[in-house]
């Protein structure tokens, strides 16, 4: 393979500063990636991947599809595999890592995985998330801790507030943010983050046990159980603090009103922390983060991976240059940096790491008893399931006249559906999984 030349090197990682142009030379092997990191933070992370396959002698070409929670580039996803025009790299995440290897279109990692000893050098959590039949189909990235509470420390001085460890601690502080004309929070109404923050609260409420029984299993009984019930009573309260609880606006927009003092605090994954880094904010000097009242012992997780398609093996050689420099300690600290979240390796220092990363690495670090699995963020459960699960949270934080025990009984009779369709397919594939029975 032809070396790469430095000065090729150069304008690549210059047409990179302006994702998505692309770089592209005859004498130099390049991949498409197709990903949705669009925000000032994610593109950061971005260009470092880029930088790190520059390394390598490949070519990284952008692919990048705007909208919050991957929406959108899924759906570019499954249309290009249909179209037979599959991206040579993907950002896919959770449980659809397996969907698209069961259908034999990822590329297996083996070699690479061996050769970095990923096996040792992985958390046991991700290690299995990216294999599929005793093979390793995707790249690991970063792990964000979803339960995350932001809060503003000037504002909190203002009053002489300590962030709060429990929800009456919470109540206690909200109450006074707003005698003193302060907004207590700021979230989006959009169904995706409404579902992050009432997963919040559920594993506040119920534990990882719980939460995995509800979301993972999806048992219709853990729909009738109390802590569900008070999960969403809490979110009908949090409602009510909120800086205009209707707006529906993007992720980003929450951040910036957030850092501009609009509100008090904030509950959104660690991504927000690198936005409002490129915001010009400092964490411990304007902001920090503790994680959500209830969840100090718990880590909500969301794990970023890469997968490759195979296509025609044609760019096999550079996919698993993909791979290799994606794991490498240097690109998993430089990644986890810019994009806020902590590295998947487990010999990661932690002495570079911010006291948000410090606290989601060793929360992580905990291991699976501690770790409830993200369901909007794709780690739980199919999107068929994800989706309709998010329309019922979303459909009780809208409709103020809806009891809580109205959205039990849905959720309920919703569960008991899916795992009839889980248990038809199962049985006609001969590949039911026990733990959704």
């Amino acid at each position: 393979m032809p070396k790469f030349d430095r000065r090729l090197r150069v304008a690549c990682l210059a047409s990179l500063l302006s994702l998505p142009l692309l770089c592209r030379a005859a004498d130099v092997p390049s991949l498409q990636v197709l990903h949705w990191w669009t925000s000032a933070g994610e593109r950061q992370a971005a260009r470092m991947l880029a930088a790190r396959l520059a390394d390598e002698g490949v070519a990284w070409q952008d692919a990048a599809i705007p909208g919050g929670a991957g929406l959108g580039a899924g759906k570019v996803l499954r249309s290009r595999v249909l179209a037979g025009d599959a991206p040579d790299a993907t950002q896919i995440i959770g449980v659809s890592i397996g969907e698209w290897a069961e259908l034999g279109l990822l590329l297996e990692l083996d070699a690479v995985a061996s050769a970095g000893n990923w096996n040792k050098a992985l958390f046991p959590t991700v290690r299995e998330l990216v294999r599929h039949r005793g093979h390793v189909v995707a790249a690991p990235l970063g792990i964000h801790r979803i339960n995350t509470l932001f809060y503003h420390r000037k504002l909190f001085a203002r009053l002489n507030l300590a962030p709060p460890t429990t929800w009456a601690e919470f109540e206690q502080a909200a109450r006074r943010l707003r005698a003193a004309g302060i907004a207590p929070l700021v979230q989006s109404s959009e169904p995706w983050q409404v579902a992050t923050l009432f997963e919040n609260l559920l594993l506040a409420t119920g534990g990882p046990d719980f939460y995995r029984e509800l979301f993972v299993r999806q048992s219709p009984q853990a729909a009738s159980d109390p802590r569900l019930a008070q999960a969403l009573q809490r979110l009908r309260a949090m409602k009510g603090w909120m800086l205009n609880a209707a707006d529906e606006q993007p992720w980003t927009e929450a951040v910036r009103r957030f850092g501009r003092g609009e509100a008090a605090m904030f509950v959104m994954g660690d991504w927000a922390k690198a936005e409002l880094r490129e915001m010009g904010y400092a964490i411990d000097t304007d902001f920090a983060c503790v994680p959500l009242p209830g969840t100090d012992n718990y880590h909500l997780y969301s794990v970023d991976t890469l997968a490759m398609f195979v296509n025609d093996y044609a760019r096999q050689e550079a996919q698993e240059k993909l791979a290799k420099a994606v794991m490498s300690p240097l690109a998993q600290q430089q990644y986890s940096a810019a994009k806020g979240s902590v590295p998947v390796r487990r010999d990661a220092s932690q002495a570079g790491m911010d006291s948000c990363a410090r606290s989601s690495w060793r929360g992580f670090a905990r291991g699976a008893a501690a770790q409830a699995p993200s369901l909007v963020h794709r780690m739980a459960a199919d999107e068929e399931s994800r989706d309709a699960i998010i329309a019922e949270v979303h459909r009780f934080y809208v409709d103020d006249g809806m009891a809580p025990a109205e959205t039990q009984r849905r959720l309920a009779g919703l569960l008991r559906t899916l795992n009839f369709r889980s248990h038809k397919q199962g049985s006609h594939h001969g590949t039911q999984d026990p733990d959704r029975r």
